[in-house]
């Protein structure tokens, strides 16, 4: 592609590179300098403060900002949502159009300022104040408006941008990403957040596929094969026929998964000439099963790393279900 423009403007792709080098080390160097300001007093405490704060919430945790600050202020609002933490972003340009009254008593605010003398966030702290709820500000200059007026002050290590004219936030935003991120991680470590509530959270899309559990792609009830260990191989035959998975479960009186009897162990029964004989003399013994909340990534690992195509699903020994290969792969955790 070509470009219409002075030589002096031209960089070649090593220069490119040199570039985008540079720029990644200054924001790792601001990184650096953030996580140097948590051993200082004023931002340890002000982060403990506000780590209690939001965790301490009965309502959610309101985050806002301007500009590029109010992108990254959507983005920790999301993250909190998905780790638990009730949250919401808040426009400063609509706030004075009817959205103050997302805030409630119940809140607590969480601003976001570089400078701390954003005139679009003026409404949202004179609301906070007359309401009563706890105001956390993160910016780089405590003694601003927004850093005075804030019951819990964040305060965020000068960094120096890797924009050459010190102008398009980077590193800046870089590092108010990251305060948040470790807020957000912060209360997951508190919460002892799982995987399964991650889960519930997240039910759709491949994130939601990989956190699905086998009890929620197994076939369970009428679904699953199974017999006594009392049956006939003539019955296990009718049984395997009429279910999908090429086998079935063999389980005692209590419903305690005892043998499996498959495709394999039929052919094998044949030296016998005979089908009237019970199951339980030629079923599989120790069949593979995994319990209901194992993730079916998992499954899908422990079904190659033995090379078979079905599972069975028990809890304490008892039959609850099965799940095929095919299962796992159509719910997206491939």
């Amino acid at each position: 592609m070509h470009h219409d423009r002075p030589d002096a403007y031209q960089i070649s792709e090593a220069e490119a590179v040199v570039s985008a080098r540079t720029t990644i080390r200054i924001e790792r160097d601001a990184l650096a300098a953030l996580e140097a300001a948590l051993d200082a007093p004023a931002l340890r405490d002000g982060f403990a403060r506000a780590f209690d704060a939001v965790l301490a919430t009965r309502g959610r945790t309101i985050v806002t900002g301007m500009g590029k600050s109010g992108l990254v202020a959507r983005k920790i609002a999301a993250t909190l949502m998905s780790t638990g933490t009730p949250a919401a972003f808040l426009h400063p340009g609509e706030a004075s159009h009817g959205d103050l009254g997302m805030i409630t008593r119940d809140d607590v605010v969480l601003a976001l300022s570089w400078s701390g003398e954003t005139p679009e966030l003026a409404e949202i702290v004179h609301h906070v104040r007359r309401l009563g709820v706890t105001l956390i500000v993160m910016t780089s200059r405590v003694d601003s408006a927004a850093g005075q007026a804030a019951d819990i002050c964040l305060p965020l290590p000068a960094v120096r941008e890797a924009c050459p004219h010190q102008l398009a936030p980077t590193a800046s935003t870089t590092v108010q990403a990251a305060l948040g991120d470790a807020l957000a991680m912060a209360l997951i470590h508190r919460r002892e957040f799982s995987l399964g509530d991650f889960h519930q959270l997240h039910p759709g899309g491949r994130l939601g596929a990989r956190l699905a559990t086998v009890a929620q792609v197994m076939g369970r009830g009428e679904a699953t094969p199974v017999i006594a260990a009392h049956a006939t191989l003539i019955e296990a035959t009718v049984e395997m026929s009429r279910k999908r998975y090429g086998c079935t479960a063999v389980v005692d009186e209590a419903g305690r998964l005892v043998g499996v009897f498959t495709d394999g162990d039929l052919r094998r029964s044949f030296a016998t000439r005979r089908m009237d004989v019970a199951v339980g003399e030629h079923m599989t013994l120790t069949p593979l099963s995994v319990p209901p909340h194992t993730l079916a990534s998992d499954a899908l690992r422990i079904m190659n790393d033995h090379a078979v195509t079905t599972l069975f699903v028990c809890e304490d020994a008892v039959l609850l279900g099965v799940v095929h290969l095919h299962d796992v792969l159509r719910a997206g955790a491939g």
